[in-house]
């Protein structure tokens, strides 16, 4: 028998708005509401609004909490400000991923890490089994939290007229703000997002969060669902746990080394990261522009003009912002460079491709 899905917060909004539901990661989600291209063109226009309740709040705070964070943690927290935020990945001892995540630096001895929604209770039990020898506490509050993540060039506008504050607007990217609600209730407002448009995610008691959300439908305010949300971020370039990022699949395979400081002492995973580094990976992560409008998809084969395959298709669309057919692809290293010809096969067919950078989109956060 199926496990029972979870839901959000907003679950009984979603519903009495007309949202197509669909199970994601253990939860009930709304796809869509007035249609995929309807909302990605709301959130790169104007502004739009998710429900990502479903994401993960884990907290570790103590005497060792940076150590300790330092040491699960593939980017550096050593000298994070408070109140700044960092992307990175959690990974096994041989390099292959156990979640990318975000790091909150919330005061000297203390961080919030935000986890993928279908990685919590994982993410936690490793937390638990690698804290032994640190004085530090990891508590999952997950249950305590919604979130919505409101996203576009009008995100900054609709957030101040939300709470009357204008100070929200000096957020510079990648931190965040702190605020009480009328009971003392902790709400957080960070600049981060995952759209490749300007944007905020606030994290706030489940009340609050429902009392957000009708207010700023109330402001006109576009709801958006899972659908769009995977085509803007992968328009930008930005990876998804499962399909770039997995136990299989390292952050040096994917390209994302840049989150991984191979420089600091140690990290969980660094000896095996360094080596692919500096050997070498038998495969790489790649951008894919077709010539045609077919449309790749998760699984489908990338092969060369003679048959040969020498890769697969993680996400592929039709770009609705650009208007092409693109992919992400895990292809030989061998054929992983800029302009390297490329077929992928759909169904029967193959259409031919180029090898193009993997942000597809000019993104446009607040610099």
């Amino acid at each position: 028998m199926d496990q029972e899905l979870k839901t959000t917060c907003l679950h009984d909004e979603h519903v009495a708005l007309g949202a197509k539901m669909s199970p994601f990661a253990g939860f009930d989600m709304p796809i869509q509401y007035s249609g995929i291209i309807d909302e990605h063109n709301a959130v790169r226009n104007a502004a739009g609004m998710f429900d990502v309740s479903h994401m993960g709040e884990i907290f570790i705070d103590g005497p060792d909490a940076e150590a300790f964070v330092n040491h699960i943690f593939t980017n550096d927290v050593r000298g994070l400000e408070p109140g700044h935020i960092l992307y990175g990945m959690m990974c096994y001892p041989d390099g292959g991923v156990v979640d990318d995540l975000l790091v909150y630096k919330e005061f000297e001895s203390g961080f919030l890490l935000v986890v993928n929604a279908a990685n919590i209770d994982k993410d936690y039990k490793w937390m638990l089994e690698q804290v032994e020898g640190y004085q530090a506490e990891v508590f999952n509050d997950s249950e305590s939290w919604g979130q919505i993540a409101l996203q576009g060039p009008q995100a900054e506008d609709a957030l101040v007229r939300y709470f009357g504050i204008e100070e929200l607007r000096e957020l510079e990217f990648y931190t965040f703000y702190d605020l009480e609600d009328e009971d003392g209730g902790r709400i957080i407002v960070s600049r981060t997002g995952y759209t490749g448009e300007d944007g905020f995610e606030i994290y706030a008691s489940p009340d609050n969060i429902k009392d957000m959300w009708a207010a700023l439908l109330e402001d006109g305010i576009k709801p958006c669902g899972l659908g769009c949300r995977d085509t803007l971020r992968f328009e930008a370039g930005l990876p998804l746990y499962g399909d770039e990022l997995s136990p299989e699949i390292s952050p040096v395979m994917a390209g994302l080394t840049m989150f991984c400081k191979l420089d600091k002492p140690e990290f969980i995973g660094k000896d095996a990261l360094v080596k692919q580094k500096t050997e070498g990976v038998a495969r790489k992560l790649v951008g894919i522009e077709l010539a045609d409008k077919a449309i790749p998809r998760h699984g489908y084969p990338v092969e060369l003009e003679d048959g040969t395959v020498v890769g697969e298709v993680t996400t592929g669309y039709h770009s609705i912002s650009l208007e092409k057919s693109i992919c992400f692809a895990l292809v030989d290293s061998a054929y992983a460079a800029l302009d390297t010809k490329l077929y992928v096969r759909i169904r029967k067919n193959t259409f031919p491709g180029t090898v193009v950078k993997k942000r597809f989109y000019k993104t446009n956060y607040k610099k």
